[in-house]
């Protein structure tokens, strides 16, 4: 499908899609044309210390239309699906329908299918889960799951399998018995419009390269400088992809060349991961080329 399907004026958008597909300027041009608000639904793209390398809409962007939850959180804050919903759910019963956007599946997930109220994880647990890491691998944390969780979580994704070890540790009850106690959810699917970028790699992995360099002309570097006084690679914003490439350059590890094509690997690795999650767990959204426009 090209086509943007018929948006009833009080329905709210749900567009998801991997990292530099577009979703962000079809968001602005569905707020403009038919009205509404912009809600960032990008777990990166909530801090404020990473404007340009989480491409966080632009000043000239946000004048053009209202948007929400878009680097509103310290640097050095933590920040979960939890705290999203929270921050989403007035938005959903403000006056300006919702056009949520960006490329978190689990905030989606969460949104559309409720989110089990598990308790945060202690400090003391989450340093024994970053020792053992350390020690032993994220092999060691997946291996102590059970297998019912372990069939569900995303076992290459290291966030995931460890946030599963800490549930499992800190509540004694795994992860997949919390998710099965799930609330309803804020925004049943049936009642928005999903739409799904479905792209082709090529086409992507092209825009992701171009990216980098407009990334790079527009202050990227500048950026990381800044943040790297306080720089502390286990705080959830520094995960923003190019930030410990860049970082690596200012500490003299890599030229910048070599720091531009890990970023570059790193953020085609990480789209591929998005659009696998995205046709296995999406499957009823949308599907929207922007190629093809």
């Amino acid at each position: 499908m090209t086509a943007l399907p018929e948006i009833a004026a009080d329905r709210p958008v749900l567009i998801a899609g991997p990292t530099a597909s577009g979703k962000s300027a079809l968001a602005l041009e569905i707020a403009e044309s038919m009205g509404g608000v912009i809600v960032n639904a990008d777990a990166i793209q909530v801090y404020g210390n990473w404007r340009v390398l989480t491409a966080r809409p632009s000043a000239a962007d946000e004048s053009r239309a209202p948007h929400r939850l878009y680097g509103h959180v310290d640097g050095a804050a933590a920040y979960s699906v939890g705290h999203w919903l929270r921050e989403v759910a007035p938005l959903l019963a403000g006056p300006e329908r919702p056009i949520i956007v960006g490329g978190t599946g689990l905030y989606f997930k969460a949104l559309t299918e409720g989110l089990a109220e598990i308790p945060p994880t202690p400090p003391e647990i989450r340093a024994e889960a970053d020792a053992i890491v350390a020690e032993r691998g994220f092999a060691s944390l997946l291996d102590a799951l059970d297998p019912q969780t372990a069939a569900r979580i995303d076992r290459r994704n290291p966030m995931r399998v460890q946030r599963a070890w800490e549930v499992l540790r800190s509540t004694g009850r795994p992860l997949a018995e919390w998710q099965d106690a799930t609330p309803p959810p804020l925004l049943p699917l049936c009642d928005a419009a999903a739409i799904l970028f479905d792209v082709e790699r090529d086409w992507l992995n092209a825009r992701i390269a171009r990216r980098f360099d407009m990334m790079l002309d527009e202050g990227a570097l500048e950026e990381a400088r800044a943040n790297l006084p306080g720089w502390d690679p286990a705080r959830l914003s520094s995960k923003a992809i190019g930030a410990p490439e860049l970082i690596a350059h200012l500490q003299g590890r890599l030229t910048l060349a070599e720091a531009r094509e890990a970023a570059t690997v790193a953020t085609r690795q990480f789209a591929k991961r998005q659009r696998t999650w995205f046709r296995s767990k999406m499957r009823d959204w949308i599907p929207f080329s922007p190629a093809a426009r």
